[in-house]
């Protein structure tokens, strides 16, 4: 299977990058599966870059914050309004209340739309521990957020399939070591340099990413979520000041192989 990044800037999106958005496709049904592992600002558009978004098979939310999933409303418009419209119907799988929570997004109230509302265009479906989308399995973890907030792991479901892990956003959580534990890649998220006064329970650093990773012996480490008020170049070196492995930063438009 292939990753590639559309965006990995965090919590906002960036001058060089969309928000946090991540394709992850493979060889499926004789062709292409596509699944996108959450739409932040920016990233629908700079979806076209890689594929028509039209598609798309599946989209999986990690959590309900705007800048992983806001983009969702330009993927309803483009279903509804593109030329090639009506796109089908795909599922979106995300934390309990993402219609509602899509909902309050796109809608202005007292005003609606003919048609189906984007609660009721797509399907949605809530995450559960494990799940099967075309050649994936796909096993999911509450991870520590403010909000109900998943950890997604996604297994090529083949004999020389890879497996990767995308951490969400997270706080330090013996579950992500778990959960990675001997996976191909682990994408994960560096929002926060190393200081003593980080709130708890919100994000990870790129040492803490370091440590997660070599604990689970993971054999890719990609840094991301990374916010346009730090360097990434500086999160990446407290990263290589605690990985004994390969660590790398996510970038758009960046693509790995995983698996053989």
């Amino acid at each position: 299977m292939s990753l590639t990044i559309v965006g990995a800037s965090g919590s906002v999106s960036g001058p060089s990058s969309p928000a946090s958005s991540y394709l992850v496709q493979a060889p499926y049904a004789g062709r292409t599966f596509s699944l996108l592992l959450d739409l932040g600002p920016g990233a629908f558009g700079a979806l076209y870059r890689y594929l028509d978004p039209a598609e798309l098979d599946a989209v999986g939310l990690s959590h309900l914050h705007p800048d992983h999933c806001v983009d969702v409303c330009g993927l309803y418009v483009a279903g509804r309004y593109a030329p090639t419209a009506p796109w089908r119907r795909i599922p979106v799988f995300g934390p309990s209340g993402t219609p509602e929570r899509l909902a309050r997004a796109y809608e202005v109230t007292g005003a609606s739309e003919p048609g189906l509302s984007i609660a009721h265009w797509f399907d949605h479906r809530v995450w559960q521990p494990e799940q099967r989308l075309g050649p994936f399995t796909v096993r999911t973890c509450r991870v520590a957020h403010p909000v109900e907030a998943y950890a997604i792991q996604v297994t090529e479901t083949t004999e020389s399939g890879g497996s990767l892990v995308f951490s969400g956003d997270t706080g330090p959580t013996p579950v992500l070591a778990e959960l990675a534990r001997g996976v191909d890649l682990l994408l994960c998220e560096a929002a926060f340099l190393a200081d003593a006064d980080n709130p708890p329970g919100l994000h990870l650093t790129g040492g803490q990413a370091a440590a997660i990773a070599d604990e689970a012996a993971v054999e890719l480490l990609v840094l991301t979520h990374i916010p346009p008020w730090h360097d990434p170049e500086q999160v990446l070196a407290e990263a290589r000041r605690v990985r004994s492995g390969p660590v790398e930063l996510a970038a758009p438009g960046t693509r790995w192989t995983v698996g053989s």
